[in-house]
């Protein structure tokens, strides 16, 4: 058995079905360059038959990525296989994860498929899948919940189709830890070719157990677990990456496999998909939360002051915390802000975005006298996210005073006319999202509306994220700012943006 354990990052596909969580192509393309530059294995960039955007995003990655496979996740569909083949053409690398549903509930009530005709199904897929790669996994959703004797004949049977790697997935959650990896056992134990594919685990937490799970599948055969940064995904998430990769590295007593995963670039990692995407990551979450090597208690801190293994058993700039350091001022150069956003994963397509994003940083230099490279990744977040607005923030003025109505005085520019309102309420935030709801005529459900700090200080920028419902589709929005109104401002027309363009997609799970 290998000793090696393949990641396989579904950030990019699955972690964006999270409501509000969808993501543009640039955006596709900054995070996988920071998986790549992790060295993750595999990245499943999306569901190429998903949308027109969805095909554009699995492209661009999979022409951009050099150094790890591009996988594009396919129904057991001729279309489905068709598209995502077409998508991966330009890269070096590619995949396609196919997938049918094998629970009898899944069969019965969504497929009304018998057993017979979901196994030459699957079978057809993989062959067709053969026509554009030879890299091919097949996944048998809902197998968590699965009649272990068809998964035995389906995956022997996709295996002599070509299928090179089996997943095993827990869909909704349902497992328990010794009860997944004694399945992934019997699996592999009794599917008599299972030594020509590597079997993998997807799982969901649900039951807060995805990570767990995982790992026992790993203790039981599995070498390729699927998961995402941060938990991201639909629900309560899917296994985080962090997680497991470092319980893997922790506790190699126990686990006889390593990943190839740089660690160092972890919390760099979380905190661009955050970024991005809006989910702010919970302080106490395990590995990148922001108290994950904080110790309050005295005796805690003794100990460590002491012997740092009293109680720590994994060291902080291992995982990149080290790397929140002061990297920028008010008199650095153009070709060193250059310079450090490469080194954040971060390329620009022209002069005229390099030049927009310095003029924001010098900016923000003349505002906050210390910058740090969180506040450079929020920068460029920010400056991508206009640039494909059709609602653009012109000028705002707020007027707040104790015992008297708030007023707000917003302009804004709409398909390229400027138009202005005035709103008065009881707060400046409520009266700021009524001026602008008078200007847009979009009438929606504030779901969240949080503001956390990007870096310390009283200087730091404000990051507010809102959750918007429309029609029953949500969507989050995100903006940073010195000033929190305006950045409560910038966050709603954000999402009042992604509003106005966004197209329902299907969404599958596995």
């Amino acid at each position: 058995m290998s000793n090696k354990l393949i990641i396989f990052d579904t950030t990019l596909r699955d972690g964006e079905q999270s409501p509000g969580a969808s993501m543009t192509k640039d955006e596709k393309i900054r995070i996988a360059k920071v998986l790549e530059k992790m060295r993750v294995d595999v990245i499943e960039a999306g569901f190429a038959i998903a949308s027109v955007g969805d095909f554009e995003a699995v492209q661009a990655v999979a022409n951009t990525i050099k150094d790890a496979t591009i996988c594009s996740l396919a129904r057991a569909l001729d279309k489905d296989i068709d598209r995502a083949g077409e998508a991966l053409k330009g890269a070096n690398s590619s995949r396609i994860h196919t997938f049918i549903a094998t629970s009898d509930i899944h069969m019965k009530m969504k497929l009304q498929m018998t057993p017979d005709q979901v196994l030459d199904q699957a079978v057809r897929a993989v062959k067709r899948a053969k026509q554009y790669t030879n890299d091919i996994e097949f996944s048998p959703e809902d197998a968590g919940r699965s009649d272990e004797d068809f998964l035995c004949r389906i995956i022997e049977a996709t295996i002599n189709a070509g299928a090179t790697t089996i997943n095993i997935p827990d869909t909704v959650g349902y497992n328990m830890p010794h009860q997944f990896g004694a399945t992934m056992k019997s699996l592999i134990e009794r599917v008599p070719n299972a030594d020509k594919a590597i079997f993998s685990a997807h799982c969901h937490n649900d039951l807060g157990l995805a990570v767990a799970n995982s790992l026992s599948a790993v203790l039981n055969g599995a070498r390729q677990v699927e998961c995402t940064i941060n938990g991201l995904g639909e629900r309560a998430g899917n296994s985080a990456l962090e997680e497991v990769v470092m319980a893997v590295r922790t506790r190699q007593d126990v686990f006889d496999c390593d990943s190839n995963i740089d660690a160092t670039q972890i919390l760099s990692a979380s905190r661009l998909v955050s970024s991005v995407t809006g989910f702010i990551v919970q302080p106490n979450k395990a590995i990148v939360g922001a108290n994950a090597f904080a110790h309050e208690a005295g005796i805690h801190q003794d100990g460590v002051l002491k012997h740092r293994e009293t109680y720590e058993i994994m060291r902080a700039e291992d995982i990149g915390w080290n790397t929140n350091k002061l990297v920028m001022g008010k008199h650095s150069g153009r070709n060193a802000f250059k310079a450090r956003l490469g080194e954040l994963g971060v390329e620009f397509d022209s002069e005229a975005s390099l030049n927009d994003a310095f003029r924001r940083f010098k900016e923000l230099a003349d505002k906050k006298h210390q910058i740090f490279d969180e506040d450079l990744q929020a920068l460029v977040s920010e400056a991508q996210i206009e640039t494909h607005e059709s609602i653009c923030l012109v000028a705002l003025k707020v007027s707040s005073e104790t015992g008297e109505q708030n007023s707000a005085a917003i302009t804004l520019r709409i398909d390229g006319k400027e138009k202005s309102a005035i709103a008065h309420t009881s707060g400046a935030v409520d009266a700021t999202f009524s001026a602008i709801n008078t200007l847009v005529g979009v009438k929606v459900n504030l779901q969240l509306y949080s503001v956390s700090n990007v870096t310390q200080g009283t200087d730091a920028l404000g990051e507010v994220n809102v959750r918007l419902e429309h029609n029953g589709r949500i969507v989050n929005g995100q903006a940073a700012d010195t000033d929190i109104i305006i950045a409560s401002a910038k966050a709603y027309i954000h999402g009042l943006n992604k509003i106005l363009i966004a197209v329902d997609k299907p969404h599958p799970q596995i």
